[in-house]
């Protein structure tokens, strides 16, 4: 038995779950989501919980009961709460800002700028500056309802410019992230 899969979903009072054929829509606060569930899955709302079942124990249906399960979950949290990823942009005259259309434009070390336009639905925004160990670290905050959206976007974010392990001072890195320093060629 999937063992994520069993574990019922606590549905909150401010979050409507409405069932189309395979197709389940969740509404909240923050906006709507909808997703098919796969075939041989059930879904099914008892007592303001979420429980999903699989018609089988092939080891297709079982590895979709815990899927449909997760991302069921991160659904409900979605709309009601939301999600948010935190990046950093580090390194000397390196910069970042958002304009009013929700445009990120990037400075990081190339000869031009770099504009990121996010999908629909999802809010960047930087905040002040703090000091790390005398460096100036530029913090981005990449936010929405769809957990895979938003980290779809910080890791295409992050990819504009990598940290670097030689000069680990430097790229765009996730809040915590730390990042290996590596040993540069000696000279012998």
């Amino acid at each position: 038995m999937s063992r994520i899969g069993q574990i019922p979903i606590p549905i909150p009072s401010s979050v409507k779950v409405a069932f189309n054929n395979s197709e389940i829509e969740i509404e909240g606060p923050k906006g709507s989501l909808n997703w098919i569930i796969p075939q041989g899955i059930d879904a099914n709302i008892e007592e303001n919980v979420i429980n999903i079942t699989r018609s089988n124990d092939e080891k297709q249906q079982k590895a979709l009961h815990g899927l449909a399960r997760s991302l069921i979950a991160n659904m409900v949290t979605g709309v009601s709460e939301g999600f948010e990823k935190k990046l950093r942009v580090v390194g000397t005259g390196y910069r970042a800002e958002v304009n009013r259309q929700n445009i990120l434009t990037l400075d990081v070390g190339y000869s031009h700028s770099v504009t990121f336009t996010p999908p629909e639905g999802i809010t960047l925004t930087v905040e002040p500056p703090e000091n790390i160990d005398g460096q100036a670290h530029i913090p981005i905050v990449v936010s929405g309802i769809d957990k895979q959206v938003v980290g779809q976007v910080a890791a295409s974010i992050r990819q504009v410019k990598k940290p670097e392990v030689y000069k680990p001072c430097k790229g765009i890195r996730y809040d915590g992230e730390r990042v290996r320093d590596k040993e540069g060629k000696v000279a012998g």
